[in-house]
């Protein structure tokens, strides 16, 4: 793969930008800190399985998120969130919601 100049400037423009937001000159841009999914099952006391079926999430994706193979995506991360602050209230939302009218 050939690099034009205008490309070259493209990554290099890229590569300013990290280095003045990493030095506080840059502001607006969104940085997602990544979920410890294990501590936010730990706070729940649950099992892989239990945590899975608890929160409707499949069994294969905690595992993978705990073993950094994948990460959350934005709305797993807001859930994983939620666990962490009130797992209780969430389990019982979701049941609730969960259930057939």
């Amino acid at each position: 793969m050939i690099v034009d100049d205008e490309d070259f400037a493209g990554i290099m423009s890229g590569l300013n930008d990290v280095k003045d937001y990493y030095a506080g000159k840059r502001e607006g841009y969104v940085v997602h800190e990544p979920v410890d999914v294990k501590a936010v099952r730990a706070v729940t006391k649950l099992s892989q399985a239990r945590f899975a079926e608890v929160y409707h999430l499949p069994l294969p994706t905690v595992k993978g998120w705990e073993q950094n193979r994948r990460a959350p995506d934005q709305p797993a991360r807001v859930l994983l969130q939620m666990i962490a602050a009130d797992p209780t209230g969430v389990a019982k939302m979701i049941e609730r919601i969960a259930q057939p009218a």
